[in-house]
Formats: structure tokens, C-alpha cells, sequence
């Protein structure tokens, strides 16, 4: 039976998404203002999520409805650990932490894992798609922004077993639509893949936090600089004229 499940989280979840993409630390990154540190402290938080999230469709992947989007294709884990040895050296385990909003992320994934595994659905729909969609887009500003050689620190972007991205989502929202729930199910799984939009820009929002601290530290910084320059200035002014 053909439950339209794909389309109905797009439809569901067009508001949340939206939303997403206009929290700042989004709207920076669209237009090209990428700070290397706050980057790689998304790509940790993202180690996080997605270290719980696969461990949780292993855990359940012979639980009917995850057996349909069981694709081990699409995980993440390893890309982001050759992006995080990039960007924090090999000790980078020593050097991250998830942050208060990712933990609150990783604790909801593991929960839904334990106590209702179709929602799972949510989580691997909302992450994995938007990586083979929008995520191709942010590889290009990313290694614009950061001047980044070949595939330096974008390996989560790239996924290697994946030959045709745009047939393997129609793959995937085939698999979506054959899943074997009823209309309730359904309609939980979509509330939460709007949660775990909600999670998502709760993630984005600390990294935008940290962006204003490094603007402001910038902006003092020059401020400081010219105020120094002005003396000298002034200085001279005083003994030269």
C-alpha cells in the first residue's frame, strides 16, 4: 500500500524548514561568511547526531518500517571523522564535545530508538535528504569561503556508494512511500521530522551565537587598532606641527 509518505513530509514539513534556513548561522552560510571554527564545531555537533542516529537504525534495522530505509549507503559517521582529523588533527576525540543543544538531540534520537523506532524515519528523512540536496550546495560555499583544496574538510558532503544522487532519492521516497505503517504512524512521524527540524536550528542557533562573539571580537579588535592609530596620529600632530 502506497501511503505517500514522502510527499507528506515535504508538504509537513515546509514551514520548519523554511524556518531553518533563516536562522543566521544558515543565512551566513548561504551567502558565503564561513568561519572555520564555528564550521568545525558544526561538523562536531553533526558527529554527534549522526553517531547516534546510525547507531539507532542499526540497533532497529530489522524492525519492519526501518528495514524499508535501511541504506548504510547514506551514513555519515566515518565522512565526518576524515573531516574532524582535518580540521582538529588526529586527537580531534580529546578536542570535541557536543554542545548543549546536540545533546538534547542525541538524547531524542536514542529515546524514539528505544521506545518507537519508526520514528526514526523523521530524523534519517530530515538529515540524509537534505544532505544529497541542499549539502551539495554548501560544499561549494564552504570550500569557497575557506579556501579549501580538492575534498579538505568536505568529506560529509560526499557520498562515495552513491553513483546518482538524484536517483537515489527517488529510490529513497519510493522506499518512504512503501513503508509499513497505518495513518496514525504517519502522521507521528511527520510531527517529528518538524521536532527534529526544531532540534536542528536549536544546533544552528549556538554556532550563531558564537558568530556574533567572533564578529564582536573583530569589531573591537579594529576599533582598538584605529583608536591606537588615532593616537599615534595625534601624536605626531602635537609634536610635528
Amino acid at each position: 500500500m502506497n501511503i505517500n509518505l514522502a510527499k507528506k513530509l515535504r508538504e509537513g514539513t515546509t514551514k520548519s524548514h523554511s524556518m531553518a534556513e533563516n536562522v543566521n548561522f544558515v543565512k551566513s552560510f548561504l551567502g558565503g561568511v564561513v568561519d572555520k571554527k564555528s564550521y568545525r564545531k558544526l561538523l562536531a555537533n553533526l558527529y554527534f547526531i549522526y553517531s547516534a542516529l546510525e547507531e539507532e537504525i542499526e540497533n532497529n534495522k530489522d524492525y519492519k518500517a526501518i528495514q524499508m530505509i535501511y541504506f548504510p549507503q547514506l551514513h555519515r559517521k566515518a565522512s565526518l571523522e576524515e573531516d574532524l582529523i582535518y580540521y582538529y588533527d588526529h586527537d580531534w576525540k580529546s578536542k570535541i564535545a557536543a554542545s548543549s543543544a546536540t545533546q538534547v538531540y542525541v538524547n531524542r534520537i536514542h529515546s524514539i530508538g528505544r521506545s518507537q523506532p519508526e520514528l526514526l524515519i523523521a530524523h534519517a528523512y530530515t538529515r540524509y535528504m537534505g544532505d544529497l540536496s541542499g549539502g551539495q550546495i554548501l560544499k561549494k560555499i564552504a570550500k569557497r569561503a575557506m579556501q579549501l583544496e580538492e575534498n579538505q574538510g568536505t568529506n560529509f558532503y560526499i557520498f562515495k556508494s552513491i553513483d546518482d544522487d538524484n536517483k537515489f532519492k527517488q529510490m529513497y521516497r519510493t522506499a518512504l512511500d512503501n513503508v509499513p505503517i497505518g495513518k496514525e504512524t504517519v502522521d507521528q512521524i511527520i510531527s517529528e521530522a518538524n521536532i527534529a527540524f526544531h532540534l536542528n536550528m536549536k544546533v544552528f542557533q549556538e554556532l550563531n551565537s558564537n558568530i556574533i562573539k567572533i564578529m564582536v571580537m573583530l569589531l573591537t579588535s579594529n576599533i582598538s587598532s584605529f583608536l591606537k592609530s588615532k593616537t599615534v596620529f595625534d601624536i605626531n600632530l602635537i609634536f610635528y606641527t
